[in-house]
């Protein structure tokens, strides 16, 4: 199993202001790399309501300034909104800056409003992304190349070869077999679809793919008192959970994790999704044996704009509490 982080930064009007919880998340990174967790997903998106975060290399570069080994794996950098030469400088700087521990799933984008913010054609999206990747290959292969009819150089070359790792992103079944057929590797956004892009993969004759770290949680949190803290962290993640749902909606096709928690009782309802859990440490450590070794144990430490101190409690408890018996039991890969 790996331990990981994930932030996106949305914050209702209820929610932790947006300074405290980016200076948190630089915070919680740097305690993250002490322990050995593997990375920080990262999140991009523009123009939302509350305030998610528009830019992901941004923050990765914070997060770069206070770890050591830790990786940021920006999940997903929506490609098709940036510019493609100016894209693979950022990144290319980030490798350096990291000294090769900046990975990226590149998102194809499908909220409208994004399209119509940075004046792009959403019904020409995939060949904007495949133009972007097109780019940053040749981009970090360090030698002067044509680009809209000029020659052009992208410089300093990479710390990782060929730069840094990229994986396809996607919720639909048509997002599996573009990765597959491009012989990609995938992190799609729910894991049934792995399959398909293996199968897919296969029948074009590519080697077997990296194997997908499957989530144990969407939301983990670590209680001396589960009844107590669900009433303190529902709002939080019904926001999340119902807004990552109504953008499912918006899409039209895929899955996600995400469900929404529509009723009265927001409590119950997330009570009742298998992927939201607040666990005593006992009870953590038991579900955690019954997941599989290639498990990532994710904590979306600042969900919906959950007080920092709600999170860092919780994060807390499990370094003093449940990590200690995951490593007697040998069941965590630690990055240290």
């Amino acid at each position: 199993m790996q331990l990981n982080l994930r932030y996106d930064m949305n914050s209702p009007s209820f929610g932790a202001p947006h300074a405290a919880l980016y200076r948190t998340a630089i915070e919680q990174a740097a305690w993250a790399d002490k322990l050995g967790f593997t990375q920080v997903f990262l999140a991009e998106h523009h123009g939302a309501e509350d305030g998610y975060c528009p830019s992901s290399m941004v923050q990765a570069a914070s997060i770069f300034g206070v770890t050591q080994k830790i990786f940021v794996h920006l999940s997903a950098l929506v490609v098709t909104m940036h510019d493609p030469l100016r894209l693979a400088e950022d990144l290319i700087v980030l490798d350096n800056i990291s000294n090769g521990r900046i990975w990226l799933t590149a998102g194809m984008g499908y909220r409208p409003h994004e399209f119509e913010m940075f004046g792009k054609d959403i019904t020409k999206r995939l060949g904007l992304m495949n133009k972007a990747l097109d780019t940053i290959k040749k981009a970090w292969g360090g030698e002067p190349f044509e680009y809209e009819g000029r020659m052009v150089r992208v410089t300093p070359k990479g710390v990782q070869p060929g730069g840094p790792k990229i994986y396809m992103g996607g919720s639909t079944d048509k997002s599996a077999i573009r990765a597959a057929k491009g012989g990609h590797q995938y992190f799609p956004g729910h894991p049934a679809l792995f399959d398909l892009y293996k199968e897919e993969r296969a029948k074009l004759g590519f080697p077997p793919p990296e194997e997908l770290v499957k989530t144990a949680a969407s939301f983990l949190y670590i209680s001396d008192d589960p009844e107590r803290d669900w009433p303190r962290v529902a709002p939080h993640v019904a926001y999340a959970t119902n807004t990552y749902a109504q953008w499912a909606t918006e899409r039209g096709t895929g899955d996600t994790l995400y469900k929404a928690a529509e009723t009265d009782d927001v409590v119950a309802a997330l009570k009742a999704m298998p992927n939201i859990k607040v666990l005593t440490p006992d009870q953590c450590f038991e579900w955690l044996k019954t997941q599989p070794a290639n498990t990532g144990i994710n904590f979306h430490a600042l969900l919906g704009g959950l007080d920092p101190d709600l999170s860092w409690a919780s994060l807390l408890r499990f370094e003093k509490e449940v990590l200690p018996r995951l490593i007697d039991a040998k069941m965590v890969d630690l990055n240290l």
